[in-house]
């Protein structure tokens, strides 16, 4: 699922932090042929928190830099593979799960930072619990937004038709790209355009695709479609499906099921009530099931990074951390 961070820098609230140019910034040679951009922001000797972007496929943006004090953080942020300024572009091969969480760590020990905190929105958050889940010695905090655990009811509610119901004209826009036939399985039905042999059919239902996240991912949109380039969408959207199709690459109902790997690691949950994308529920249950959590609805918010109730909250959660001596 998207960030939907302002790509201008743009602030909705004063609070935020300016979003300085990273101190260092590096690619780095992964199995399976991929090249990984990452950058470091902040202080060269701070706090290190990992910045987990959405999608999959959504890149790393400057405004993501602005949730951390520069004199407290040593903020890392990437592009994971396939997406942003990582190549290959927009390919699937070698990226699971799995690849990405073993990307983190050869990022962590190149860096030489011991533990971090873990910092992701949407699917990030995904990512972000999957990997403290693995390596949890190696997590001091996590800090989620707008919550998504990879199951077939979140991957049904929104392409299935849940969200559809709040919005039928951006929903019949997206479903009917495909036959009627085939639209009981929207996920499978792209997959074999963003999939196929005409370039030029992947960018439209590339475009089709991340229109249709776009479009709900803020509580005051219009519905209008956001307008990314072609380059960015097809990325953004075969990446997505890639792993939706795929179910992340996890065995259903994984993240709850192995919780307890979380024990005394403090969790900041922040989700937007109106978040169409990645209902609320999911984030209530993961705080039911995680006694190390804590949950902040921000009563007018949808899914996005930029709503500016979530922008606050986690600069503030984020000044909590900074303040916190272990």
């Amino acid at each position: 699922m998207p960030e939907n961070a302002r790509q201008d820098g743009t602030s909705p609230r004063r609070g935020l932090y300016p979003p300085r140019e990273p101190f260092r910034s590096l690619v780095m040679d992964m199995p399976g042929g991929h090249r990984i951009y990452v950058e470091e922001c902040g202080l060269r000797n701070g706090k290190p928190v990992i910045v987990l972007h959405g999608g999959p496929g959504g890149g790393c943006s400057p405004g993501m830099r602005r949730f951390f004090d520069p004199r407290v953080y040593r903020a890392v942020l990437f592009d994971q593979r396939g997406c942003g300024r990582s190549t290959p572009h927009a390919s699937v091969e070698a990226n699971t799960t799995w690849d990405l969480i073993a990307d983190i760590e050869r990022i962590r020990e190149a860096l030489g930072i011991e533990r971090w905190i873990v910092f992701g929105g949407s699917w990030g958050a995904t990512l972000a619990l999957l990997y403290a889940e693995t390596y949890p010695e190696r997590v001091e905090a996590l800090v989620l937004r707008g919550v998504f655990t990879m199951t077939a009811s979140e991957l049904e509610w929104f392409y299935g038709g849940g969200a559809g119901a709040f919005w039928p004209e951006q929903w019949r826009a997206f479903s009917h790209m495909v036959p009627k036939a085939e639209r009981d399985d929207l996920i499978g039905a792209y997959h074999k355009r963003l999939f196929g042999q005409d370039e030029a059919e992947q960018t439209r239902f590339a475009r089709a695709w991340a229109g249709w996240e776009s479009a709900l991912a803020s509580l005051s949109s219009n519905g209008q479609r956001g307008a990314p380039s072609g380059s960015y969408s097809r990325a953004f959207a075969r990446l997505e499906n890639h792993y939706f199709i795929h179910g992340g690459f996890i065995e259903p109902g994984q993240i709850l099921r192995d919780i307890d790997r979380l024990s005394g690691i403090p969790g900041y949950i922040v989700q937007g009530r109106y978040d169409m994308i990645c209902p609320p529920v999911t984030a209530q249950r993961l705080h039911d099931a995680w006694p190390g959590s804590e949950l902040r609805m921000i009563t007018h918010a949808g899914h996005a990074l930029s709503e500016p109730g979530i922008s606050e909250e986690l600069v503030a959660v984020m000044d909590r951390l900074a303040r916190r001596v272990d």
